[in-house]
């Protein structure tokens, strides 16, 4: 692969990107170490300020280098497989599109919108992975689609042990809306 992404290959910034980025923005203390779980072109983690250190992870090699092209310490792999339970505040915008198998693209944009069949397949594993790498009364801030169903969201945070609030909520222009849940463990 060469040293140069391919853009085409990379989500870029939209409407819940800067959703996410506004509300992150709001939640940052100057002692947290910030991880952004699948940083898709960068753009939340480099925009990031006033907090001890942001890292950022993508599968995508594609997201990587784009993502180190921004200056962000950048690591790439499946979620969070490798890292330390050091992190205060973990960011994610999941992949939350429903889709089918004969929907599947087979490239490595399908893994920043590919849902699985229900819209909840990445974030019912994030939610089992993540209190690898959150350290005890950290937090996480994540995006949650209407086309993902709100209550079984929820119900899947509380079968995995985080209580939830919800930290704010835009309905974009095609009526789809957006919440960005704040998890705690325990």
């Amino acid at each position: 692969m060469s040293s140069v992404p391919d853009e085409g290959q990379i989500y870029p910034p939209r409407e819940d990107t800067f959703f996410l980025l506004r509300l992150a923005q709001a939640e940052i203390t100057p002692d947290d170490i910030v991880l952004e779980v699948g940083t898709g072109s960068g753009y939340v983690a480099s925009s990031i300020q006033d907090c001890r250190m942001v890292v950022a992870t993508d599968i995508n090699p594609h997201a990587v280098l784009s993502a180190y092209a921004r200056g962000i310490q950048v690591v790439r792999t499946d979620f969070i497989a490798g890292l330390r339970r050091i992190f205060s505040l973990i960011l994610f915008n999941p992949p939350y599109i429903p889709t089918r198998p004969d929907e599947r693209c087979d490239d490595w944009l399908e893994y920043a919108l590919d849902g699985g069949p229900d819209g909840r397949g990445p974030l019912t594993r994030f939610l089992h992975l993540v209190p690898d790498v959150l350290i005890p009364g950290g937090r996480v801030l994540i995006i949650i689609s209407s086309l993902q169903h709100f209550e079984k969201c929820e119900e899947i945070f509380k079968k995995t042990g985080f209580s939830y609030t919800i930290a704010g909520h835009e309905i974009l222009e095609d009526g789809e809306e957006l919440r960005i849940y704040r998890l705690k463990k325990g």
